[in-house]
């Protein structure tokens, strides 16, 4: 398918965007930089770490270091854009770093949120703690987080199996629940195609914390045969942040292939699930998450999809196989990973303009 058209805080940010329109070799960045400011319209949604993947590749594949890798800069490109603040890792980083992005964020009206990952079995529960602080001291409130990272039905080969992960997850949650009730900080877990939404509510009641609750992923939890829009509204009450996604969909022999595309031009009804998200909890900030990337295989007519879920009634998936036909698009979902490296970028770059311009004229973000 056709494609649409050193990090140090001490540089200005002129000679920051310049360096990496050379070290990318992205001509917007540059544009950009001579424009010296963002679009006259900016948008209140702001942009998880993922919209810029390919952006991250191309100049680590240059042997430079990550450009947006920096929360800094990242900011500084989410403004650039016209969003309206950023989601993503922030690291543990010192106190006058802090001050000065907090400060930034401040002056130029835009909000930051963290991001970190509760999986894994070095988990260290001390550095968890200085990315929360880390986080509090730029100014966040909120911290997202996955406790399961991967897709179930990939991952997992038994319902028993990912009952022990299940079970791993909520010793986790429970670990961590203290240190962010002593820093009076929110951490929100994303619906990461891993619970489907009788487990994640479970585990939220089991848990019972006013500090624990929800990064809403609005388009994760349609792998897992679940309609998005039943998935938000049990959701919203225990929102604290959310990823906002349109998706495409298109049969392939196994089952369905799925893929991000700009807000507005797939299948979910985006208005009004930001519409329910805001008037269940209103002060909620929106994040825009994208991955540009081929179309993921969901094979749901396989057994090993099952395998983890075989209690699921098959109402759900015929009414998912349904929904997919339904969507089908009248041409191939795009398939970008073996184009050119500048191509995929301004293919990445596109759709996350795309996105921020139609969240301004259609939902109010």
């Amino acid at each position: 398918m056709p494609i649409k058209g050193a990090t140090s805080v001490g540089l200005d940010r002129r000679q920051l965007l310049a360096g990496l329109a050379v070290g990318s070799g992205v001509a917007v960045l540059s544009r950009l930089a001579a424009d010296g400011g963002p679009p006259a319209r900016r948008s209140k949604m702001g942009l998880a770490g993922d919209c810029w993947n390919v952006h991250q590749r191309a100049q680590v594949g240059k042997g430079q270091k990550g450009d947006l890798s920096d929360p800094r800069l990242f900011l500084e490109r989410c403004y650039q854009l016209g969003a309206g603040g950023m989601q993503m890792s922030l690291g543990v980083r010192d106190e006058a770093y802090c001050t000065g992005l907090r400060r930034w964020a401040e002056d130029h009206e835009m909000y930051v949120e963290g991001s970190t990952s509760l999986a894994g079995s070095r988990f260290d529960a001390e550095r968890f703690e200085k990315e929360v602080v880390t986080a509090k001291a730029a100014g966040a409130t909120v911290v997202r987080t996955v406790v399961i990272p991967g897709r179930r039905y990939e991952q997992f080969r038994s319902a028993e199996e990912f009952a022990g992960a299940s079970q791993q997850a909520a010793q986790r949650l429970r670990q961590v629940e203290p240190i962010m009730m002593r820093h009076r900080m929110r951490l929100a877990v994303e619906n990461h195609k891993c619970h489907r939404v009788a487990e994640r509510l479970d585990l939220l009641k089991q848990l019972g914390s006013e500090w624990i609750g929800m990064c809403v992923d609005t388009g994760n939890s349609f792998a897992l045969c679940e309609d998005p829009m039943e998935v938000v509204r049990a959701y919203a009450p225990f929102a604290f942040s959310v990823h906002v996604r349109d998706q495409g969909v298109q049969e392939y022999e196994d089952g369905f292939l799925f893929t991000d595309l700009a807000l507005g031009q797939g299948f979910l009804d985006v208005p009004t699930t930001v519409r329910v998200l805001r008037e269940a909890r209103p002060e909620l900030r929106f994040s825009l998450e994208m991955i540009a990337r081929d179309p993921l295989k969901v094979p749901v007519l396989t057994s090993k999809y099952w395998a983890t879920m075989p209690d699921v009634p098959a109402a759900n998936l015929a009414w998912t196989l349904r929904t997919v036909k339904a969507q089908m698009p009248r041409a191939p979902l795009p398939t970008i990973d073996s184009l050119p490296l500048e191509q995929r970028v301004q293919y990445e770059q596109r759709m996350v303009e795309d996105s921020l311009a139609y969240a301004r004229e259609h939902l109010g973000l």
